[in-house]
């Protein structure tokens, strides 16, 4: 019996249907060190990486954005806000890249895009569509399978999370690709007008797990801006 039901939960894990989550988002309510979306990704091991996002939020103190984790890095791809405001940290393999200045006004809706390249190294923010400047981080591949998860972040695979760095708030249309988009696809991105889908996590076919206090509901909020 006990083996049946092993091959009944592998079988429904593994024929899991993508949503498209258009016009949803995530909200996460309370702060925990629970509470989080586990996102699978169609591949594994990035020689570029490009993850665009929308948040609100109106958190003073530090929480994790976006946190990609391997067995050779809890921070293979971490978007984190560090404690001062308008301070945004890119960690690459546990390299850390700091971006300064940047837009951080409570309960107030941002597109987020960062991106990083392996031949050079350099990783960079855009906000609402703005670039930071270029930061170098790690240099090589990030290979090996990847644990993604929204509102915490990983001290290890799957876990070591901290209540004190959980996000509180709402995020939408989170896409990740395996190059680094350019400044016109990162505006196309921003507007939501005919930009090309994340290739490696892609919001319009998701493939998510949610764990705790975290709601799927429609975003009623957020107003995507038009390019003319």
């Amino acid at each position: 019996m006990q083996k049946l039901f092993i091959i009944s939960v592998l079988f429904t894990a593994c024929c899991a249907v993508p949503q498209d989550l258009s016009g949803k988002m995530f909200t996460f309510p309370v702060e925990s060190n629970t509470a989080r979306v586990t996102l699978l990704p169609s591949r594994v091991n990035f020689k570029s990486v490009t993850v665009c996002l929308r948040y609100l939020t109106d958190l003073t103190r530090t929480y994790s954005l976006f946190s990609m984790a391997s067995s050779s890095s809890h921070n293979d791809f971490l978007i984190f806000r560090a404690a001062n405001k308008g301070f945004i940290e890119v960690h690459t393999r546990g390299n850390i890249s700091h971006f300064q200045g940047l837009p951080d006004e409570p309960n107030t809706w941002y597109s987020s895009c960062s991106t990083w390249d392996s031949n050079s190294g350099l990783t960079q923010v855009w906000i609402n569509g703005n670039p930071s400047m270029s930061d170098v981080g790690f240099k090589g591949n990030l290979d090996g399978a990847p644990s993604i998860v929204l509102g915490q972040e990983q001290d290890s695979v799957g876990g070591g999370f901290d209540a004190g760095q959980s996000f509180v708030g709402m995020i939408t249309d989170v896409h990740m690709w395996d190059y680094v988009l350019s400044a016109c696809e990162i505006q196309r991105f921003v507007s939501g007008l005919n930009f090309t889908p994340g290739d490696v996590i892609n919001w319009r076919a998701l493939d998510f797990t949610i764990t705790g206090d975290v709601v799927v509901e429609d975003n009623l909020t957020l107003k995507t801006a038009i390019c003319l």
